[in-house]
């Protein structure tokens, strides 16, 4: 049994210390009052439980184990992702594949835009297929770099199961030149450069080559990073996983009467210390969310307002994506909101039963808008995007595209209702391709997708 304390002055306290005792319980005492008063006015009394919460600093440590244990893309693999691009690029008789540094470079080279930025002088990563003496194709890989950078450019981590080579160009020299010193052309073949290399460098290599076409990398190539290894489904597991963890746990610190940046703060500050890199939240409340990118107000939560929180962040580079539309415990929301929450909800799930493997991507938007039926109106951007080394890649959902879904290939599933002037609802989750064909919510073992507007 706890100690009892009495709040009578004891035989020879001091007159100070007793004094102090009492302002410190009035303060407490006038805290819950004001609280109480708050709760009021916004038509609203949360129990003194949930008012406590609110008053404390937001303390999301428990999150930072949730992801602890999964690693990042061992040496290996990158290896692996070589010899398979190099095999590719025989099968299509090509002599090249050339990227800058990014999201495909990191995937086949550890060489992200992070580990080099971007600047008008041009550092490639270039991959040509070679014949050992075995007839086996194995890959050359190479660092394009200014001569001046040399010394920083050898000291990037570039796995390879061969010695990497370092051309280097003087500034008084067209480094595109040097560039092509390191290809075989012997067979002519394309030099295919990845779509998102910027343009300058394709027309740089296309003056110096006299007989390839230089044109970007064609499908074949872009599957080898758009299906997703299962090393690489774990990290976007358990990133998505505690993206929806984080929503939830700063869900408990809201309270009617926060503004959107308060709120995406919490759930940005969630993310942070779950370990997530880069982390962002756009909160929007109300008809507020009616604008899917946001209306740079910023508003203050009422009773019968949803919130939509939309947020993700980087695990071992790879990105998260999960959207909310909620309410807190002791929202008021109206039936009418409800009904078209539920529309989206049901949307999802239809989405989601369409998307097995070989399905067109195009048929999957399209499943989301007839499950909205008449609403479908209101639903105004593609039904979702791949995802995995950049938030937004192909293949799309989206009407039009006749990408064919497969194994391996990740995306999100984020249908949406917008009235401006009223309302916005999205909800979103990423999922994959499973080995069987079937997809698979990325949060699966967190929950998945959403209940209801309080379940999330």
């Amino acid at each position: 049994m706890g100690r009892a304390y009495s709040s009578l002055p004891i035989e020879g306290e001091p007159i100070a210390r007793t004094s102090h005792r009492w302002i410190t319980q009035l303060k407490q005492v006038l805290t819950v009052l004001v609280l109480v008063l708050v709760g009021y006015y916004y038509g609203n009394l949360p129990s003194l439980t949930r008012m406590w919460t609110i008053r404390s600093e937001p303390d999301f440590s428990h999150l930072a184990s949730h992801c602890a244990d999964i690693l990042p893309i061992k040496s290996d693999s990158f290896v692996a992702r070589q010899q398979a691009l190099a095999e590719t690029l025989y099968a299509l008789k090509a002599s090249a594949y050339i990227a800058e540094p990014g999201a495909s470079a990191a995937y086949y080279a550890n060489l992200s835009g992070t580990a080099w930025h971007l600047s008008e002088r041009p550092l490639l990563l270039i991959v040509t297929p070679e014949v050992d003496e075995d007839n086996h194709v194995y890959a050359q890989v190479s660092i394009l770099t200014p001569s001046f950078e040399a010394t920083r450019a050898k000291l990037l981590s570039i796995p390879s199961a061969s010695k990497v080579a370092y051309p280097e160009w003087p500034e008084h020299v067209d480094p595109y030149a040097v560039a092509l010193s390191v290809i075989n052309q012997s067979n002519n073949g394309p030099i295919y450069v990845d779509g998102a290399s910027r343009l300058f460098i394709r027309d740089g290599l296309q003056q110096v080559v006299s007989h390839s076409v230089v044109q970007s990398a064609p499908t074949e190539i872009r599957r080898l990073r758009e299906r997703k290894s299962e090393e690489e489904l774990e990290i976007m597991k358990c990133a998505n996983e505690v993206t929806l963890l984080s929503i939830r746990a700063a869900r408990e610190y809201m309270y009617i009467g926060i503004h959107e940046s308060e709120a995406g703060a919490l759930v940005t500050k969630a993310m942070s210390a779950a370990g997530l890199r880069g982390s962002f939240a756009l909160s929007l409340f109300a008809e507020n969310a009616a604008l899917p990118h946001g209306s740079g107000t910023d508003k203050v939560l009422g009773k019968s307002d949803l919130i939509l929180i939309d947020c993700g962040g980087t695990l071992h580079g790879y990105e998260s994506d999960v959207t909310r539309t909620f309410a807190l415990d002791d929202s008021d929301i109206p039936f009418w909101t409800l009904a078209y929450w539920r529309l989206v909800l049901n949307a999802q799930t239809v989405a989601l039963i369409t998307a097995v493997n070989g399905t067109i991507t195009a048929e999957v938007d399209q499943a989301a808008r007839n499950a909205l039926g008449v609403s479908a109106m209101y639903f105004t951007h593609r039904l979702g995007h791949g995802i995995g080394l950049e938030g937004h890649e192909s293949p799309y959902l989206t009407g039009g595209s006749k990408d064919v879904i497969l194994t391996g290939h990740t995306f999100s599933n984020e249908p949406g209702i917008y009235v401006e002037g009223l309302l916005g609802i999205r909800l979103e989750d990423c999922f994959y391709i499973d080995t069987d064909g079937q997809p698979v919510y990325l949060t699966a073992k967190v929950g998945g997708q959403a209940k209801t507007p309080w379940l999330l």
